[in-house]
C-alpha cells in the first residue's frame, strides 16, 4: 500500500471523526440557542462531551477484542458508525426545549459512541502510518476532521437560516448527518486496508469484561453519591459566601452546581482506579503502566491538558457569543465562523504540517502555541468594540444546490479578521499537538494509550463548558476572553521545561 493511499485513508477517517463532534458541540449549541435555552444551561450541556474525557476506561476492550469479519479495527469502525446514525435519527425526533433531559441523554449517547469511534480511528491511524509520515498524516487528519465540521457546523447554520439559507429545521439537518454516517460505515467496510494481526496483550477476555464492569459500577456509584450528597455539601460550603454577593439566585445555583460537579469528580476518579486494580482490568492497567514507565510521563500529561486549554476556553461558548452577545445572524455566523473559519483551520493544519518538516516537533508546538494565545485577544477586541469596527464586506447571493444564500448580505469585517486568525493558528496548533500524541504511544497499547492522551486533551474542551457559562454571565464577554488568553500561559511554560524530552521524541523509534 502506497504512501498516497495511506494519507487518503487518514483524511477520510478524519472526516468520519469530525462529523458527529459538532453535532454535540457547536451545532447543538446553535440549535439550543435558537430554541431559547439560556447560556448557563448551554454551558452545562457541554458536559454531554464527558465520554471524550473518559474513553480510556473502555478503550482497552477495543484493544483486546475484535469483531468478526472485517479484521482488526475495521469491525469496530463500522459498528460505531452505524450506531451513530441510529442515535442521530433519535435525536432529530426530540425537542431540546420541551424534552431537555431526554435530549441531553441522547446527545450523551452520541458522544459516547463518537468517542468510541475516535478510539478506533486514532489507533488505526497510529498503527497505519510510519513515523516519517505522522506530521503530514496529522495535518491531513485535521483537514478531514475540519471539513466534516464545515458540513455539520457551517453548512448546517446556513441551511437553518429561514431568511438567507434553505430554511431547514434542525431535525432535518440531523437526519442528513445520520445518512452521512451510514455512508462512512460503507466506506470503512470497503475502502480501508486490513492491518496486520495485533501483538495482543496476554489477558483473559472474561476478566477484561469483568474489569470494565467493575470500573463502570464504580463510576455509577460515584455519580449516585454525587447526586445524593454532593449538592447538599456544595450548598453548605458555598451558600454563606454567595449570600454576600450580588449575584442573582439562578447564577448562585450555577456556582453550586459547578462545585457539585468538581466534588463528584474528586470522588469518582479514585474510586474507578481502585475498582480497576481490584478487578485486575489488565489491559487498562498494563497500558497505563507502559505509558507511565516513560521518563516525564506525568509532566507530558499535564502539558496535554494545558496546551489547548486557552483555545478550548475561548471556543466553548463561541456560538452563543456570536449569536446572542454580538447579534450576528445565523447565516453570517455560518458563512464566516463555520465555512470560512473551518477552511482556514484546514489551511492552518496543512501549513502546520509543512512547517513541522523544517521546525521539528518542539519548535512547532511553541510557535503555534504562541499564535493560539494571541488569537484569543481578537475575540476580546470584538467583544469590547462591537461590530462594525472594520466595516463590512458584501457577500453575494449564491445557490450551489446543496447550500444557498438567498440575497447579498454584509459580513462584518472584524468578525472575518478575528475568525481567520483564530482558525489558522488553531489548525497549526492542532496538527503539531496530534503529532505529539502519536509519538507518545506504544504499538502494543495504541487504543488504550491514545485514548488516555486524547481524553486528557479533551478535558479543556469538555470541562470548561460549565465554568465558561457561569463566568460569561458573571464577568461579561470581554473579561471572559481576557481570561481565556491567560489560560494559555501555563502550557507555554510547560513546553519550555519539557524541551529536551519532546525533542527526543522527534527521533525516537516507535515503542
Amino acid at each position: 500500500m502506497g504512501r498516497l493511499y495511506r494519507l487518503l485513508v487518514v483524511t477520510l477517517l478524519g472526516f468520519a471523526s469530525g462529523l458527529p463532534l459538532a453535532l454535540t458541540g457547536q451545532a447543538m449549541q446553535a440549535w439550543l440557542t435558537t430554541a431559547g435555552v439560556d447560556v448557563a444551561t448551554i454551558g452545562f450541556l457541554a458536559l454531554v462531551g464527558l465520554p471524550y474525557t473518559f474513553k480510556f476506561l473502555w478503550a482497552p476492550l477495543l484493544d483486546r477484542f475484535e469483531l468478526p469479519g472485517l479484521g482488526r479495527r475495521r469491525g469496530w469502525l463500522v459498528a460505531t458508525q452505524l450506531l451513530l446514525a441510529a442515535l442521530l435519527m433519535a435525536l432529530a425526533a426530540t425537542s431540546p426545549s420541551s424534552a431537555t433531559r431526554a435530549f441531553a441523554l441522547l446527545a450523551l449517547a452520541i458522544a459516547f459512541v463518537s468517542a468510541s469511534q475516535d478510539v478506533v480511528i486514532d489507533a488505526y491511524r497510529t498503527e497505519l502510518l510510519p513515523a516519517p509520515e505522522r506530521g503530514l498524516g496529522a495535518s491531513l487528519n485535521v483537514a478531514g476532521y475540519r471539513l466534516a465540521m464545515i458540513v455539520s457546523g457551517g453548512l448546517a447554520l446556513i441551511w437553518t437560516d429561514a431568511q438567507q439559507g434553505g430554511g431547514w429545521t434542525w431535525p432535518e439537518v440531523y437526519r442528513l448527518m445520520a445518512a452521512l454516517m451510514v455512508a462512512a460505515a460503507a466506506a470503512s467496510a470497503l475502502l480501508l486496508p486490513r492491518l496486520p494481526p495485533a501483538n495482543r496483550p496476554p489477558t483473559r477476555g472474561l476478566r477484561e469484561l469483568g474489569g470494565f464492569a467493575a470500573v463502570l459500577a464504580a463510576v455509577a456509584l460515584g455519580a449516585l453519591l454525587t447526586e445524593r450528597l454532593g449538592a447538599g455539601a456544595a450548598r453548605a460550603l458555598l451558600a454563606p459566601w454567595l449570600a454576600t454577593t450580588t449575584l442573582p439566585a439562578a447564577l448562585q445555583g450555577r456556582w453550586i452546581d459547578l462545585a457539585t460537579l468538581l466534588g463528584g469528580l474528586a470522588l469518582t476518579l479514585p474510586l474507578a482506579a481502585w475498582a480497576a486494580r481490584r478487578a485486575r482490568f489488565q489491559t487498562l492497567l498494563d497500558g497505563l503502566h507502559d505509558y507511565f514507565a516513560q521518563p516525564g510521563a506525568a509532566a507530558m500529561l499535564l502539558l496535554i491538558v494545558l496546551y489547548k486549554l486557552g483555545d478550548a476556553f475561548a471556543g466553548s461558548l463561541l456560538t452563543p457569543f456570536l449569536l446572542k452577545g454580538m447579534g450576528y445572524a445565523l447565516a453570517e455566523v455560518g458563512v464566516v465562523n463555520k465555512l470560512i473559519g473551518l477552511w482556514m483551520t484546514i489551511a492552518g493544519a496543512l501549513l502546520g504540517g509543512a512547517l513541522m518538516l523544517r521546525l521539528g516537533l518542539w519548535r512547532a508546538l511553541m510557535l503555534f502555541g504562541l499564535l493560539q494565545m494571541a488569537s484569543n485577544l481578537g475575540f476580546w477586541w470584538l467583544a469590547q468594540g462591537g461590530r462594525g469596527q472594520l466595516g463590512a464586506a458584501l457577500l453575494p447571493a449564491f445557490d450551489w444546490g446543496f447550500v444557498k444564500l438567498a440575497q447579498a448580505t454584509p459580513v462584518d469585517g472584524g468578525l472575518l479578521l478575528v475568525v481567520v486568525l483564530e482558525n489558522l493558528s488553531g489548525g497549526m496548533g492542532t496538527a503539531a499537538f496530534l503529532a505529539l500524541l502519536m509519538s507518545l504511544c506504544s504499538q502494543r497499547f495504541t487504543a488504550t494509550q491514545f485514548a488516555l492522551l486524547s481524553a486528557f486533551a479533551s478535558i479543556g474542551r469538555v470541562w470548561v463548558g460549565p465554568l465558561a457559562g457561569v463566568l460569561a454571565e458573571t464577568i461579561g464577554w470581554p473579561g471572559f476572553f481576557v481570561l481565556s488568553t491567560l489560560f494559555a500561559l501555563p502550557a507555554l511554560a510547560m513546553l519550555a521545561w519539557l524541551r529536551t524530552p519532546i525533542r527526543a521524541l522527534e527521533q525516537a523509534p516507535t515503542r
